[in-house]
């Protein structure tokens, strides 16, 4: 079960995710921190074979607030 909001997991998770990228060299891992390293290794693996096609497309732009559209 996640422990991020539906609404901000992505923007919740990718600090994190940037965090682990810069961590990738560091060798005075746990056994644990490697293995949780190789799992996640494996999942953006999945993630870029599943959803590579999406970083090709124009980058998404903001949507007007209510507001925007009223006045």
């Amino acid at each position: 079960m996640s422990n991020n909001m539906s609404y901000c997991r992505f923007q919740n998770t990718l600090p994190d995710l940037k965090d682990c990228y810069e961590a990738m060299d560091e060798d005075d891992l746990s056994f644990d921190e490697r293995r949780a390293r190789w799992s996640l290794i494996r999942l953006c693996r999945d993630i870029a074979n599943d959803y590579g096609h999406e970083a090709d497309e124009p980058r998404p732009k903001r949507e007007p607030a209510v507001w925007d559209v009223w006045w």
